[in-house]
């Protein structure tokens, strides 16, 4: 999760910035660079590695000026160096970028044709290219940026400066957080209220699709279609040593809003932008040679391993085992020569699943391990290690480290399938489209409020709740139904939608809620029956669905939540956002702790 800063005013610049980079430091990064006007030319600091080494640089070559804009990066597109490192642009204007340019390859081909020269490998150049010929061609700072802005389809957050305009400064949010920081005579940009906790109290949060123009005297902030809006200022808590909300009301609720920046990212680091290929780290095993997979997991890690199972044998045609890591080990399966165990963690400090890498590990097998923390005891006991590019989750209820490991397995599955001769190039560009649309249909999901607050009200009366999927879908069943455990304590219990006959259905009556995920598909019509068996019998049913499905499910479901229409093979990770949000809505009629629900840990490092 990068990170970004901007200031405005009439103090040093680059002070302010490289200390407000320093309390972005939690979020992860590879090389970090600040960017300022000096005599109205944009001057440029950059590093590979950490902030001593930008520090090092700025020792050597100050940077002066009271306007500039910082950053500290998570490769995705291009490697960690200094040349792909933050802030981009060209002599008139620099930018720095949070996310994803999802049409970034379009945009470059069209601009290189123009005659537009790059020296990066990232997609955040094509911003910096796009404003740069659209200032060439007379536009003016403003209008240009937001010209850019309205060709841009992914998820991001934007800070740019510009030359010859030593008091102005644009941000522009969509699907990535971006806050103003309003001071005395100076204005701040920040990733989030840490990065301005020390400089300013006063912050207003932009909202999807918002640009703001900042100068030193305020900010005017407007929609995507250029008409002024009002944000309210917040006096924020003043507390430089912690993580802040941002504004929202709880962190489940930013982290929830952070999915399509997460997703988009993950996936940024395991495809290339080129050749829309998976690239995975360089391996110490064959692929091609690995006869089976033992997945093994906790908690909602383990439901995301479940997905992974299916793409895994759906796609690459390989057999796989799944196994909660508390009972690996006592079940004392039989491994395969040379099989791989596929371990997936947030902390990377999960007390069974470091187990069950040992077990696994004295089994004979490669170990392969999901992590979003790079630096944790089972990445340094794993052969190898797939990142996903999450951020730290504050909350005790995972979510967005649940989409990153999705998006990673379903790569992994891409990788695998390929090398096994099993996946041909077609068919692999077709699901890596389907991957790469997934960050801007995430960011319609919180159009859809109304809609899952309407299907929270009926759940938050219950004492039981059923949850029904069939396929990959079942699994999205259990996260579910675990997510509303966690934080409303409404009992819940999921079941493989086909499975319902064979005993919960003698649970259905009204006053058992029954939530579905129920795309269209091969799969379709028979969830469908099962829905109306449950009908008949009294049961509310709360159906998310897509378009397709919900012009057959109107008729039986008592609510629809219409979830935008993607690819059947991405379809579980957008359903996985959508039950989450169903349980946060629950949870805040039920007036639980969201964030620390009872008896729970965040990392579970005890067996």
């Amino acid at each position: 999760m990068c990170g970004i800063v901007g200031v405005v005013g009439v103090r040093e610049a680059t002070p302010l910035l490289f200390e407000a980079l320093r309390r972005l430091e939690y979020r992860g990064y590879d090389s970090a660079g600040i960017a300022t006007l000096v005599n109205g030319h944009i001057e440029r600091r950059r590093a590979e590695g950490k902030l001593d080494n930008l520090g090092r640089v700025l020792e050597l070559r100050g940077l002066p000026g009271v306007t500039g804009i910082g950053h500290t990066r998570w490769a995705t597109h291009g490697a960690p160096t200094e040349g792909n490192a933050h802030p981009h642009g060209t002599e008139r204007v620099s930018i720095v970028h949070n996310g994803i340019i999802e049409n970034h390859a379009e945009l470059r081909a069209e601009l290189e044709l123009q005659g537009q020269v790059f020296t990066t490998d990232t997609d955040t150049e094509t911003v910096a290219q796009l404003v740069d010929l659209n200032l060439k061609q007379g536009m003016a700072p403003r209008e240009a940026a937001h010209a850019c802005l309205k060709r841009l389809h992914g998820a991001y957050a934007l800070a740019m400066i510009f030359a010859g305009h030593r008091e102005l400064m644009i941000g522009a949010r969509h699907g990535a957080p971006l806050a103003v920081g309003f001071g005395d005579n100076e204005m701040f940009l920040g990733s989030d209220s840490l990065a301005l906790s020390p400089l300013t109290r006063r912050i207003a949060y932009l909202a999807d699709g918002d640009w703001a123009v900042v100068s030193r005297d305020g900010a005017e902030f407007f929609d995507m279609d250029g008409n002024a809006v009002v944000r309210q200022i917040r006096l924020s808590a003043l507390a430089a040593d912690a993580i802040g909300k941002d504004g929202y009301r709880h962190y489940m609720d930013k982290e929830l809003h952070e999915h399509p920046l997460v997703i988009g990212q993950t996936l940024q680091r395991m495809i290339d932008p080129a050749t829309r290929r998976v690239v995975l780290p360089e391996l110490p095993f064959d692929l091609a040679t690995i006869p089976r997979i033992t997945v093994t997991a906790c908690g909602s890690a383990f439901y995301a391993g479940l997905i992974g199972r299916y793409w895994l044998e759906a796609e690459a045609r390989i057999p796989v085992d799944a196994d909660v890591a508390s009972e690996l080990r006592y079940r004392e399966p039989p491994l395969s020569k040379g099989g791989l165990g596929l371990m997936i963690s947030q902390s990377g400090e999960t007390a069974d699943t470091l187990a069950a890498l040992r077990s696994l590990r004295a089994g004979g097998q490669h170990v392969m391990s999901i992590l979003n923390v790079p630096e944790s005891t089972m990445a340094r006991e794993s052969d190898i290690v797939l990142d996903t590019i999450a951020g730290p989750e504050i909350c005790v209820a995972s979510t967005k480290a649940f989409t990153a490991q999705l998006s990673v397995l379903a790569c992994l599955a891409i990788a695998i399938g390929r090398a096994r001769g099993v996946i041909g190039e077609a068919r692999e560009m077709e699901l890596v489209q389907a991957l790469l649309d997934l960050p801007s249909r995430a960011v319609e999901l919180f159009g859809l409020g109304d809609d899952i607050r309407a299907a929270a009200a009926i759940i938050a009366e219950a004492r039981d709740v059923l949850y029904l999927g069939r396929g990959s879908h079942f699994p999205v069943a259990l996260e579910g139904a675990l997510k509303l455990k966690e934080i409303s304590y409404i009992h819940a219990e999921a079941y493989a939608a086909g499975e319902m006959k064979h005993g919960p259905i003698a649970l259905i009556d009204k006053s058992v809620p029954v939530v579905a995920s129920a795309p269209s598909g091969p799969l379709f019509e028979k969830t469908a029956s099962n829905l109306q068996e449950a009908q008949a019998r009294g049961g509310r049913l709360l159906v998310f669905t897509d378009p397709a499905g919900a012009a057959r499910m109107g008729k039986i479901a008592e609510r629809l939540v219409v979830l935008p229409e993607v690819h059947g093979f991405t379809a579980p990770i957008l359903h996985s956002i959508a039950v989450q949000m169903l349980a946060y809505e629950v949870a805040l009629l039920k007036g639980t702790d969201v964030d620390q629900p009872r008896n729970l840990a965040k990392s579970v490092t005890v067996e």
